[in-house]
């Protein structure tokens, strides 16, 4: 299987203008050595056959014979190639000449796309030499066959149902309202361009950002495939800038002035779930468009990733970028706290802290709320409660981190209060179960709202998005507050923001937080060991949150099925967790997330910082009682 991933390549070859057998040649070299690298899409250049450049050479009619019977020779040497293969050619129909994308698939012409915008100002003549493309679908003889020929013309896998390309050329792209955006409309997934783009300082950049951006409008991928060494420089040079693109980024890109066979694997599934979440209304299967589908069958080996898979998709992997972000993210947090501290008319703000990561940046996002509401630090009420499982590193932490932002201490031990509540349950202190384990929990959540509604205060809630997801909280407890603050941030992004910010604030701030960030995760309910240090580590129980998040991103944010995610995983994690270990929390990321819904469907405000959310007022509905059966099958 594939899963959705298709291997393309933009074909740079050199050429020599006018000589079509020797152009020929290079194009069918390239496409042979595309296939051996398992390209699916092999696109060649705006005229590869002849080159962009011939100038009233295009009236020659031995060049246009010339370039019709290279389509054909290029046709021939595609048999046994399940690549689908575009070239560019001048293409004579009803006595004008058209420039043209022709589409080529093991052994025959499937269909010529004409380009509809002609350039014809600055360094620019085509309309002397070429007519643009007609509003109907026509025919056009190739090769002793009628060919479809227009610009409506969708290219489709029989056997990989996401794979349809179409095509548009050059200029067509630069236009207003490029031919892409109707192809898109129609079902297209993959747009094509052979282009002949001239190089002029600066131009590399405008280019990049259009082609990026266009697959972006479009939940598209984008191949375009420029043209470079051996076009006429007698007023142009030209860079062989080629790119691939999906849905707004570029998956890889030619350096200019070195041709070259530029490859990428475009996740095709990826964007027909992205369309059918968005905007079922925008796109069609084609019919009634006037579009039509001209079929092939592609290759059903997997496809073998190039592509980078990044371990943790949350989080930047630029530093810079990073910084950026963290810096966004903690403003976002504290711009939604400001607000609702604002409507309530809060005096104070209440958070309970545990020395460990989500309540460390909770109390972090307060301080920049108050600070932007001009209240005191004094105001923000940070509540230490050690119980039966707190250990002095994280109790010690606690008290300096409050301390540290000028926040009001103050210290509660829940140890007594929840032993009274053991007694008044029956409930055996000796019984380290879910009971012993949820009591303080709870105890602790109502420490919390008392006090708040002692002090005129909000309650804020300290639960990230990857225990939500797992279900790794009490309900009724550490579930439950008036505001979460990180409700939509993930485990591996809630350390770098604290991360970010300990380097911000430096000093005894800085310095408790970074020892917080070295921490065991720990919910720290059951006792600690024989050395006092933290015996409850939370990944040993439900794996490793550096999975968990990857998991969590292809599953909600993209639709992906089980199998895909663990086929990406093994891709992503190879040489750090093997794939039995991966299967394992696969399997207990689904188990726990349909069984966990019901904790979700009742969830507090918070912010959403990001493109996964699970609020049930936002992205996420579910029933809390759906099945998790046939994703846990195909696991099997």
């Amino acid at each position: 299987m594939k899963y959705g991933f298709i291997k393309v390549c933009a074909a740079t070859v050199k050429i020599r203008v006018a000589d079509v057998k020797f152009n020929t040649e290079r194009i069918i070299s390239a496409m042979r050595e595309a296939s051996a690298e398992g390209s699916q899409l092999t696109v060649f250049p705006e005229l590869s056959v002849t080159g962009y450049t011939c100038g009233d050479l295009f009236n020659q009619r031995t060049l246009i014979d010339a370039a019709l019977g290279a389509v054909c020779d290029i046709a021939e040497a595609s048999r046994g190639i399940s690549s689908l293969v575009v070239v560019g050619a001048p293409v004579l129909k009803g006595g004008r000449l058209y420039n043209c994308a022709v589409v080529i698939h093991d052994g025959v012409v499937l269909g010529v796309v004409p380009k509809t915008f002609l350039p014809s100002y600055g360094e620019f003549y085509e309309r002397r030499h070429f007519a643009p493309a007609e509003a109907q679908l026509g025919f056009v003889r190739i090769g002793g066959r009628d060919v479809p020929f227009g610009t409506k013309i969708l290219f489709r896998a029989k056997n990989e149902r996401d794979f349809v390309v179409a095509c548009e050329i050059c200029e067509d792209l630069w236009v207003p309202a490029p031919p892409s955006s109707a192809h898109a409309a129609a079902g297209a997934t993959i747009i094509v361009n052979p282009s002949c783009s001239d190089e002029v300082v600066c131009k590399a950049e405008y280019r990049r950002d259009l082609v990026r951006m266009q697959s972006a409008r479009l939940v598209s991928g984008y191949v375009y495939c420029d043209a470079g060494d051996g076009e006429s420089t007698t007023d142009m040079v030209f860079a062989g800038h080629n790119l691939v693109c999906e849905n707004g980024s570029v998956l890889s890109e030619s350096k200019l002035f070195e041709n070259a066979l530029v490859y990428g694997e475009i996740d095709v599934a990826k964007l027909a779930a992205e369309r059918q979440r968005i905007a079922n209304t925008y796109y069609s299967s084609g019919d009634g468009n006037g579009y039509i589908f001209v079929d092939f069958t592609t290759s059903e080996d997997e496809c073998r990733l190039t592509r980078h898979i990044p371990t943790q998709p949350f989080v930047p992997a630029d530093g810079d970028k990073l910084a950026e972000r963290a810096e966004l993210i903690l403003t976002m947090q504290a711009k939604g706290l400001q607000k609702r501290l604002e409507h309530t008319k809060s005096k104070t703000a209440v958070v309970g802290i545990s020395g460990g990561l989500d309540s460390a940046l909770a109390l972090l996002v307060i301080r920049r709320a108050f600070a932007l509401l001009g209240k005191p630090f004094s105001d923000i009420i940070a509540v230490t409660m050690p119980g039966f499982g707190t250990t002095s590193r994280t109790y010690e932490n606690s008290v300096r981190l409050i301390k540290s932002v000028g926040a009001t201490f103050r210290e509660i031990s829940i140890a007594d209060s929840v032993n009274q509540h053991f007694k008044d349950i029956g409930h055996d202190p000796a019984k380290l179960d879910v009971t012993y384990e949820n009591a303080q929990a709870r105890m602790r959540t109502l420490i919390l709202m008392d006090i708040a509604n002692e002090t005129g205060g909000m309650v804020i809630g300290t639960g990230d998005l990857s225990e939500l997801a797992l279900g790794w909280a009490t309900y009724n407890g550490d579930h439950i507050s008036m505001y979460g603050v990180n409700a939509s941030v993930p485990k591996t992004l809630v350390k770098h923001l604290v991360r970010a910010e300990a380097q911000s604030v430096g000093g005894e701030c800085g310095a408790v937080l970074s020892d917080i960030l070295d921490t065991e995760i720990s919910p720290e309910l059951l006792p600690p060991d024989a050395e006092g240090k933290i015996a409850q580590k939370t990944e040993d129980l439900v794996g490793p949150y550096i999975l968990h998040d990857f998991f969590l991103y292809y599953a909600i944010r993209w639709g992906f099925t089980p199998e895909k995610i663990f086929f990406l995983a093994k891709h992503a994690f190879a040489g750090e967790f093997d794939e039995q270990t991966i299967l394992k929390w696969l399997k207990n990321f689904y188990r726990r997330f349909f069984a966990q819904q019901f904790k979700r469907s009742c969830i507090p405000d918070g912010v959403k910082v990001g493109s996964v959310t699970l609020s049930p007022r936002g992205d996420w509905r579910m029933p809390s009682d759906a099945s998790a059966a046939i994703w846990l099958d195909g696991l099997e």
